[in-house]
């Protein structure tokens, strides 16, 4: 991975899921995801307090009495605002490496505003955080959820005895993203140890075929766009693709066109592949609110009376020439070779997260090519997923352990059930995720707090606000700030 500078996980990573092995897909993803924490990051912020690497030991299996294993997970305390009789509040960090200057944001005002103590967890095998650094298939077993859960249910009863925070203290946890989704879950599972919760772009139904991604991403793209009908002329160019690739011809047509490294075969893999890599470049600008880079990409679409095949080409070659990549490669072969690897560093998170979600989530980003007003007309269906997590871990992991799994993980959790008070949910109107997440429109529990945020990307309630910020943005962080002031007051 390329990043502009080392990048810590909020977790949005998560928003990866529909990757094309592409390492110049996975750079341009990178780039924006990099670039959305920049902007969101004042050099104020930056300058939250210094903290050094911290260490907790935990088990690695917190449901086994005869494993005695243990690991040491990486953490950072700050009680820069800490006042007498304050809350202590932790940021649940997700499928990334973490970083402690990532611990600023909103909710770095939050802190000061109710003089917590703050405190911020790594995930278990992410960044500094893997057990024995060792993330074989055989290791990844200890890669669920719910050890996350228990990791962070015992580093909340072990850091209060470590740091002489009174049994009265209220914990308040706060994520974004599949962080977001552990915070909503540890409340429910653990509700005498946390207070409250703060859920921000939470998915939490685990779903294999998520063909409601890119439902979204359609209607988002619309709303921003000035452009009429710019996702219509993207769906229009994927149908034209579908029938170029019918042929050894028409495929040689297409690497050309696309500056493609390799030629596409005809196989489901490779197909896939093909039609995933520009359509999810497209859904990361929309996700992470890139108006510019939409309105840029719309204008090519709709600049001329060429095909949408072209023109839909035009604009992948122009990412290219941004990148200074000579081009794309779109060989399946060298992703798996690439998740299949162990041997990385802390900043490498994919192959774990490739396995939670052939384990627990799906959450796979699909596209059918039937032509209706919500389908992008890509050949992207679920076996391609599927077929991902056998070549990277083996035949066991296919599709009877994927629906098993999901079913196992909603039936845990409650899905979009979740029955637990306490908890603010957020969402933001063009991000893809809201359609599996607790918004207005779902029945939801007594006592939780939904926010809907028109006009709203993927975790923007948790930038610290300026002046070109959402006015929505800014009303949902002040009900976030009242709803916190009222569960410490109870």
């Amino acid at each position: 991975m390329v990043f502009l500078k080392t990048v810590g996980s909020i977790t949005w990573i998560l928003f990866v899921l529909n990757f094309t092995f592409s390492s110049a897909f996975f750079r341009l993803e990178e780039f924006y995801r990099q670039r959305w924490l920049e902007e969101h990051i004042s050099k104020d912020d930056l300058s939250y307090g210094s903290s050094e690497d911290r260490y907790f030991v935990q088990r690695l299996d917190h449901f086994d009495p005869f494993n005695e294993k243990t690991w040491l997970q990486r953490y950072w305390v700050n009680s820069t605002f800490h006042k007498k009789g304050g809350p202590a509040f932790l940021l649940i960090n997700g499928e990334s490496q973490a970083a402690e200057k990532f611990n600023k944001y909103q909710w770095k005002k939050y802190a000061q505003k109710f003089n917590a103590t703050f405190f911020s967890l790594e995930h278990r095998f992410y960044g500094r955080s893997v057990p024995n650094n060792d993330t074989s298939t055989q290791n990844l077993v200890y890669l669920k959820s719910q050890q996350a859960l228990a990791d962070i249910a015992n580093f909340i009863g072990g850091v209060a005895n470590q740091y002489n925070i009174p049994n009265d203290t209220k914990w308040i946890v706060l994520g974004c993203s599949y962080a977001g989704s552990l915070a909503a879950w540890v409340r429910l599972k653990y509700p005498h140890l946390v207070h409250g919760a703060v859920s921000s772009s939470a998915p939490l139904l685990a779903k294999e075929n998520f063909l409601e991604y890119y439902k979204v991403v359609r209607e988002s793209l619309d709303s921003i766009s000035i452009k009429p009908n710019c996702s219509g002329k993207v769906a229009e160019a994927n149908e034209e693709l579908g029938r170029l690739i019918q042929s050894d011809e028409g495929r040689g047509q297409v690497k050309e066109q696309f500056r493609l490294c390799f030629q596409v075969d005809n196989n489901m893999e490779s197909i896939s592949t093909l039609f995933s890599g520009p359509l999810n470049l497209l859904a990361y600008a929309v996700q992470y609110g890139y108006k510019r880079d939409i309105e840029s990409f719309c204008n090519i679409m709709t600049s001329s009376n060429a095909s949408a095949l072209e023109l839909y080409a035009k604009a992948m070659r122009s990412q290219l020439e941004k990148k200074h990549t000579n081009c794309w490669n779109n060989r399946y072969s060298d992703g798996i070779k690439n998740l299949k690897s162990t041997n990385k560093g802390p900043e490498d998170f994919l192959r774990q997260w490739t396995y939670q979600l052939c384990t627990e989530f799906g959450w796979y980003q699909t596209s059918n090519t039937r032509k209706s007003s919500d389908s992008t007309g890509a050949y992207i269906p679920v076996e391609y997923f599927i077929k991902k997590c056998e070549d990277i871990f083996g035949p066991k992991f296919n599709g009877l352990l994927l629906n098993r799994t999901v079913y196992e993980t909603n039936n845990l959790y409650g899905g979009l059930k979740i029955n637990v008070g306490n908890i603010v949910f957020t969402h933001g109107s063009i991000d893809p995720w809201h359609s599996i997440g607790i918004t207005p429109a779902i029945p939801h529990a007594p006592n939780q707090t939904i926010i809907y945020i028109q006009g709203a990307s993927h975790c923007e309630d948790i930038s610290v606000p300026k002046n070109n910020t959402n006015p929505d943005v800014k009303k949902a962080q002040e009900e976030i700030a009242n709803t916190l002031q009222s569960w410490l007051q109870n």
